[in-house]
């Protein structure tokens, strides 16, 4: 095992849980946005041999970005109460919040994934139909929590759309399901969220392999539905798409040794890939790529990292910290550090049209993303700043057991 990779400044216990995952692991890492995960801290990368971590993974598997450069500019956009009708247009067609179907016309249930034969990974023809089912449901759904859709003006006034998001239930269940029978329990049955690594050779250790995978590109097909559709409600054509899973996990060549590399919460990041990276509902987000270049410093720091930088600004608290707790009758039990209004109060001095979001998402909760992106170092290159015109996610009291 080599000594991790840790970038930035992190709490003790994330600490801690880098240090676990890497006594396991041959390589590990953590980016500048981490912060205390399941098991696994957010921001971790963790590289095995011919094993998979299905909790490093996580159980918002294939969660990502996506990011549509359109041919539209700043000044079609403002004007009047032009940003506000695109905001209330975006949150009536789509489909935000935990559990939710894809309400829209064009909605994409004959997607051809759900005839692909991974499906048959899963253990038994009751659960595979349910699942199925319920994927094709919520194929193009947004959740809540961390989720959003994103409209966005870069530094030449150019607009973005931009979606974070993963597989919903599907990913959840699959997660859920390969836990359990890595566990020797039986698909669906409840057990501890502990460490899980699957021999990648052996038949479960396949299946969830696969289903990982299909996984990987419903969410993909999913993102790419939401931002293409933004694109045509604001009245845009797609002119590039940057688009990365953050939790995931892939077979790359480290070292000249054949891995498997688990990222959770990070974003690969290899000389001349790009990623899209979100700040928070009232920060800028940016497009990166991965540096190239012949300076054997910056090369060794990049494969310490394992080709990856970070998937977002971080959080600095808690859900709980930021909102306290109640009862459901919304009696204080504990009162939290963040109020609606000073959430609001962000993100009107920052100019962002808002919809939805609840003070557990506001601005306060997050590092700033400018200081994680210089704590990776010269390992990433900022390609574009994007600053949010209209932010929309699920209300403040939607729970989402899939977010990420």
């Amino acid at each position: 095992m080599a000594t991790p990779q840790i970038f930035g400044q992190h709490e003790p216990n994330t600490l801690a849980q880098l240090h676990d995952v890497a006594s396991r692991a041959e390589r590990a890492a953590l980016m500048a946005d981490g912060h205390l995960g399941y098991v696994m801290p957010i921001g971790g990368v963790a590289a095995y041999r011919n094993q998979v971590s299905v909790v490093g993974v996580g159980f918002d598997i294939a969660c990502g970005n996506a990011a549509i450069r359109t041919d539209l500019t700043r000044p079609q956009l403002e004007g009047g109460s032009r940003l506000g009708q695109l905001a209330d247009e975006i949150q009536e067609t789509l489909s935000f919040g935990v559990g939710r179907k894809n309400r829209a016309d064009d909605a994409p249930v004959g997607h051809a994934l759900f005839d692909e034969p991974a499906w048959d990974a899963v253990p038994n023809r009751h659960e595979r139909d349910r699942l199925r089912a319920k994927a094709r449901d919520q194929l193009g759904t947004v959740g809540s929590g961390n989720h959003y859709v994103d409209v966005f003006a870069d530094e030449a006034d150019r607009i973005w759309v931009g979606v974070h998001f993963g597989s919903r239930g599907f990913g959840f269940g699959v997660a859920h399901g390969f836990l359990a029978l890595g566990q020797n329990r039986t698909w669906g049955e409840r057990v501890p969220e502990r460490e899980t690594l699957l021999d990648v050779r052996t038949p479960v250790g396949d299946a969830y392999w696969q289903l990982m995978n299909l996984a990987g590109r419903y969410a993909y097909a999913g993102r790419e539905w939401v931002a293409r559709k933004v694109v045509r409600i604001i009245g845009g054509r797609e002119e590039e798409l940057v688009h990365n899973h953050h939790n995931f996990a892939w077979v790359e060549e480290h070292g000249g040794e054949r891995l498997h590399v688990v990222r959770k919460g990070a974003t690969p990041a290899f000389p001349g890939q790009k990623g899209f990276v979100g700040g928070s509902m009232g920060d800028d987000a940016v497009i990166i790529q991965g540096v190239a270049t012949d300076d054997p410093g910056v090369r060794d720091l990049q494969a310490r990292a394992l080709y990856s930088t970070v998937h977002g600004a971080g959080r600095v608290m808690s859900r709980t910290a930021a909102v306290g707790k109640r009862t459901r009758q919304g009696r204080v039990l504990k009162p939290g550090a963040i109020s609606r209004e000073m959430m609001l109060e962000w993100v009107k001095r920052k100019g962002v049209v808002l919809r939805g979001g609840g003070a557990d998402e506001s601005p306060h909760v997050y590092r700033r993303l400018p200081d994680v992106l210089a704590a990776q170092g010269p390992t990433v290159e900022v390609l574009h700043t994007l600053r949010p015109l209209i932010v929309v996610m699920a209300g403040a009291d939607e729970f989402d057991p899939y977010k990420d």
